[in-house]
Order: structure tokens, then sequence, then C-alpha cells
């Protein structure tokens, strides 16, 4: 009876793919020369996303894919396994400011997480402080950024609209909850930094074509202080660069306001410089770091010395410190030194330094004092991922969140003094997690390269190359893809999916020699790592062409446009995700420009020879089967602009020839991710579940 349902759902799917019909996208003549190469650009219109016959083009997109998914006959039940097994109340750890603690939690299909205050105690009854769900009637208006003042008297919060990377910021009084009528617009990449009765933001100026604002470069981005009670208009602009119009400033104050740290990021750069003010000696900025070859982050402040996390000269990380009286780098004082495993993040709190370090993509924990002498690990319940320690050098504990992928969120308290952890709040889920198993493998890239991968999967599964198989990847900006639950990622599970998360070159799992072994003219490394993934999986029988599925979003979704069109007979179906298609043209839209040191930039003859050939718009060939596509854009999103989308899909249509379907579902009042609601993000899931089982010919049961 399986072999029926299979053989049926095969054929089903033909037939929905044989009666498609995709819009008649117009095709321009533009053409483009780069360095005597003559590259066709027919679908350029389609960047203009506010232009009436974009629109109407979206509109005949959706609903040729739209009707495509209604037609598959379990859609509705995915979405409703989906709801029920996302509907559990979600919590984070809490944390303080002033005398009051706070937590966020979402009481299960909410479509935004609630701000709660304690007030006065941990033991307090909690009490609904700010609850995002009432900025906008269909819940896709989201907190984007929180921040208290130092006594805990003041909070300012950040909105995101729809998704967008724009941020409106707002004020209150946290004693009685009442808004001030400050209001802040146009602030984009920003911090939120209280100092005295305001805060520092960063912001760009205000577009000069509102039509625009989603698509257009970003340049000239500037720090400006805002005093509390005061219009925006009297602001006071802290830090510009008339000279560097596409830096980036950033401004952090130190726990006890006792110092200033800016740091400005700048195009094409890896690293980021560091200057700092001392209020109580009333310096100006003074340099830490001027140049933009190293990463370097504040962590706290020994009275007039700094804490700071770098890797100059250390690609996995140190600690240092930092005298200003003798700023010159022979006189940092080595407090954490590099190790093997790559130093993740550093916390201060409680006269300790926290460090979760990353072995093998799994976080270890170790407590030091401030002179870095090692006191004591934190041991972790198994592999998995770490978030928190925060606090301030007065407290006596601290609470860290930890999960993996069959581990649900669960929230600890750490005792400085005692130096133990007590179970603070379990997550309760609807699955048992003793029916399934992880697995990390490290298999051979094409270079040789041991690339590490998880497979996830319920136990007892048989290896007869028959498994649907979900292959993930990110591999770029130096992030690391760690372990993780996902209460959506059960739907598939429990199907007897597999669920494999490629830890490819690119990300930060070994360090920065990881991030640099697939960037730029290295970036063809992230394809092979991610296809020599699909041909284990292969070849040890987890599944086979026909069952595998392939899905990346963002910088991801432009490994899946680049891996199926190198190798589109290892997958049968490609879920590329607000992806970046376009690798000619990405830096002439909004933040695109600070991708370059990634990915180089067709403004150089080497680099563009390189990107061209592996640009996933460009490479699309008309004499290939590609796999069932389903691109998945929003219409508000501008920080990878869904042009590069529109345009991929464009030419997919045009180009293949074959039977699998090539659709796209945009997603309106949505953005690149961050701040989705809870109801977009299950009706989105539910469709990219569907279009894959149905694909392969999968009838889940329910």
């Amino acid at each position: 009876m399986k072999k029926i349902i299979f053989v049926a759902g095969v054929f089903s799917s033909l037939l929905f793919a044989q009666s498609l019909h995709y819009p008649q996208t117009a095709k321009g003549n533009q053409v483009d020369t780069y360095f005597g190469v003559a590259v066709p650009d027919p679908y350029r219109w389609l960047e203009n996303d506010t232009a009436a016959n974009v629109k109407e083009w979206v509109t005949e997109e959706n609903k040729v894919t739209f009707d495509y998914l209604e037609k598959i006959p379990f859609r509705n039940q995915v979405k409703e396994r989906l709801k029920k097994l996302m509907n559990y109340p979600k919590y984070t750890a809490p944390f303080r400011a002033g005398n009051n603690w706070f937590f966020y939690k979402n009481d299960g299909l909410q479509n935004q997480s609630v701000l709660y205050i304690l007030r006065g105690s941990l033991n307090a009854k909690p009490e609904i402080f700010l609850d995002p769900n009432k900025l906008s009637s269909d819940g896709t208006t989201s907190l984007a950024g929180i921040s208290f003042d130092h006594e805990g008297k003041y909070f300012a919060y950040a909105i995101s609209k729809a998704g967008s990377d724009w941020r409106e910021i707002y004020a209150m009084d946290v004693a009685s909850k009442k808004m001030y009528a400050d209001k802040i617009e146009w602030a984009k990449f920003t911090d939120i930094a209280w100092f005295g009765n305001g805060f520092y933001y960063s912001r760009y100026p205000a577009p000069s074509d509102n039509g625009t604002k989603m698509t257009a470069s970003n340049s000239f981005h500037k720090v400006y202080y805002h005093v509390l009670g005061t219009p925006q208009s009297k602001d006071i602009m802290v830090r510009e660069d008339k000279e560097h119009p596409q830096r980036l400033h950033f401004i952090e104050v130190s726990k006890d306001e006792r110092c200033v740290i800016l740091t400005s990021r700048q195009r094409g750069s890896n690293g980021n410089s560091m200057l700092y003010r001392n209020v109580i000696q009333r310096t100006g900025f003074l340099p830490i770091i001027e140049t933009f070859d190293d990463d370097i982050t504040f962590v706290d402040n020994i009275r007039d010395k700094l804490l700071l996390f770098i890797n100059r000269n250390a690609p996995n990380g140190k600690v240092v410190l930092f005298d200003p009286a003798h700023p010159e780098e022979k006189n940092w004082k080595i407090i954490l030194p590099e190790k093997t495993d790559v130093l993740e993040s550093v916390s201060s709190v409680g006269g300790k330094l926290i460090a979760v370090y990353m072995k093998d993509v799994s976080h270890r924990v170790y407590v030091y004092n401030f002179d870095g002498q090692l006191e004591n690990e934190i041991t972790l319940p198994t592999l998995g991922t770490v978030d928190g320690f925060n606090g301030t050098k007065k407290d006596n504990f601290t609470f860290y969140t930890f999960t993996s992928f069959t581990h649900p969120s669960t929230i600890f308290k750490y005792d400085i003094k005692t130096k133990t952890s007590s179970l603070y709040r379990k997550t309760d889920v609807d699955f048992n997690p003793d029916d399934y198993t992880t697995e990390q493998v490290f298999y051979p890239s094409k270079d040789s390269t041991k690339i590490p991968m998880f497979i996830v999967h319920k136990k007892n599964i048989q290896l007869d190359g028959k498994n649907p198989t979900w292959l993930y990847g990110y591999g770029g900006f130096n992030a690391a893809m760690n372990p993780n639950f996902s209460a959506a990622r059960l739907a598939w599970l429990e199907q007897g999916g597999i669920f494999v998360l490629a830890n490819i070159r690119g990300g930060s799992e070994y360090g920065e020699q990881w991030h640099e072994a697939g960037m730029r003219l290295k970036k063809q490394n992230v394809f092979d790592d991610f296809i020599s993934a699909a041909e284990y999986l292969i070849a040890n029988k987890y599944t086979l062409p026909s069952r595998l599925g392939c899905n990346g979003a963002s910088n991801g979704g432009l490994l899946i446009g680049a891996v199926i069109n190198q190798r589109p007979d290892l997958f049968k179906v490609a879920l590329p995700a607000v992806g970046v298609m376009d690798m000619l043209r990405f830096q002439k839209f909004t933040i695109g420009w600070a991708w370059v040191n990634d990915y180089g930039s067709s403004d150089d003859s080497i680099q563009f020879s390189y990107l061209y050939k592996y640009s996933p718009i460009h490479n699309i060939r008309d004499n290939i089967n590609y796999p069932a596509t389903l691109v998945t854009t929003a219409d508000h999103d501008d920080r990878v602009v869904p042009a590069h989308s529109f345009k991929y899909i464009s030419m997919l249509q045009e180009k293949y020839k074959g039977s699998n379907p090539v659709l796209i579902r945009i997603e309106t009042s949505a953005g690149h991710g961050g701040g989705k609601s809870l109801t977009k993000i299950i009706e989105e899931t539910a469709d990219m579940y569907s279009f894959t089982w149905w694909n392969m010919g999968v009838t889940p049961k329910y």
C-alpha cells in the first residue's frame, strides 16, 4: 500500500506540473558590460519593486503558486499539525534592569512574544510590560531591540514594521509604563545605548524618495545622542564620516557609564575599528584600534582599563586587558589566550569571565577570574548550544539557556559562588525526545577537507535509501550553524524524515580560517562542501536523489541557487529562501555593499570573472533537469531585496523545460525573516513541507 501511495503521489505531481502556466514575464534589452564581457539583464525592470507592473507580476506569480499549493491534498493537515506542535509556552531567560526582572513569553501561538516584568523580585507575579501584538492588527510589527537605562528607570524599544530593517524607537517610564512623546525615525543597524538622561542610536538620512526606501543603497550612517523628552530634531550628532559614506557606526556604554565605546565597520572589511571615551576623565574619543583588519568587541571595564575580545594574531579569539595609560599593543595583557577551540563569546558577570568555546560545533563553557585563571567548567546536558550569562559585577547568579536538536530550550540558573547550575524552567513540548537520535559525522569535501555534519532522525531508521531528507546549509559571513531545537522541524522528523545540517566552510565553526576558506575567490569550496554532503548521504543510503531536498536562506539561498545549477541531479526539491541570486549587482542595493568582503565585487575584474561563474541567475541553463523549486521571499525584505528572487525565478521559468514545478512564494508584510509573525511562519513552513513531500511522492500520515 505504501508503494501505491508513493507512485500515485509522483503521478499526481507530474499532472500538476504539466498544467502549470507561468506568467509571461516581459523581457527588456538591458545589457551591461563588465571588463569587455557583455552580460544581458533582461529582467532588470523587476528591481523596481514598487512599480505597478512589478506589483502586478507579483500577484500573477503568487496566483500560480498558491493555486498549485492548494491542490496538495494534505496541505491543511500539515498546517494544523504545525500549529499543534508549536502551541506551547516559550520563555526566555530572565534578565535584570534596576530592581526589576524581565523575560519574554509566548503563550503558544501568539504572533509575537510578550515582554513581562517581575517587580522587585524573581518571585513576583508576572505582569505584562509591553505586548508587541497590540502594535499592529495582524501581528507584523515586532520588537527589534530594547534597552533600559542603568538604574532601570527608563526603557527604550525599537520596532520593525513588516520585517523591515528600518526602525522606529520609542521610550517609556518603567514604574508607570507611561509612554513619552519621543519618537526616533530612520534608525537602522542600531543599538540603543543609555547614558545619563538619554541614549545613543544610529541612523541614516531620511530617503529622498520614500518609494525607494526598501531598495536604495544605504549611505552616511551616523550616531546621534537623544535627550529624553526632546524632539528628534534636537538630537546631537556624535559621529559621521563624510569621506567614507559606507561605514557603519555603533555606540556602547559600559555598565557603570564610565566608558563610551565607538566601533565602526567599513565597506568590504571583515573587522572593525574601536575608539573609547573616558567619561570620568572627560577625554575625547581615543583610538584602541583604527584599522579594520580584526574583529574586536568590548567585554567590560575594570575601572579605566578595558577587557576586549579580539582575534588579532589569534584567529580563534582571545581576551586582552587594554590600559589607556599604555595603549601600545605590546602592553596589552593577555587574559584568555587563544586555544585550539574557537572562543565564541565572553561575558562578565559576578566578577568572573564566562567564556563559551566551540568544539566541533558544540559549546563548552568555562569560568575564569579576571586574571585569566580557570576556576571551573559549567557542565552541559549534552552536545548543544548555550546562550545567556548576562549580568553585572555585583550579581551572585546568572541565567543561561541550553538547546540541541532534540532538546527544547531549557533555562538554567548558575550560582557563581557555589559554581552550580540548577534547573529554572523546562520547556514542555508534545514529543518524546527518546524517540530520536542525533549523530555527527565528518565527511570529505572535494579537496579532502573534513566537514562536520549533524544527522537527526527517528531511532532505528532503515538506511534503505528511501528516507525523505532535508539538507540545510549556510556557509558564510563567519556565522556558525549550531545545534538548535525547532518544534516545526518535528513535523518533518515524526513522518520518518531526516534532517541534516552541514557545517560547510564560510562560517565560524573552526574560527576565522574556516571563514576565510569560503570567502571571495574560495567561495566554490562552500558549494563543493554542500555537494559532497549530498553525495555522502546518498552513498551511505540515508536517502537517494529522488528523496533529497535542499534548503538555505539568505547567503544559504545563494548556496542553493548555485548548487542546483552545478549538480541538479542530486536533488529532487530545492528551497532557496530570500537568496542573494544576482552576484553582479548585489552591492547596489540597501546594505549589499557590506557583503563585498565575503563575496568580492563585480567592480574588480578578477572577482567579476569568479562571481560570474557561479552567480545563480547567470548560470541557469536550458538543457538540464532542475529539481522542483519553490523560491520564497517577502515584499518588505530590505536586507536581500526581493528583486534577487524575482529575477531568478523569471530566468528559471524562461529556461527550464522539464516537468518539475519552478515557483515563487512571495509573502506580504514580511521581511528577511526577523520579527515574522508566527502565523506567517506556520503558513510558509506548511507550504514548504507540503511542496517537498508532494514532489518526493510522499504522503504524510495523520
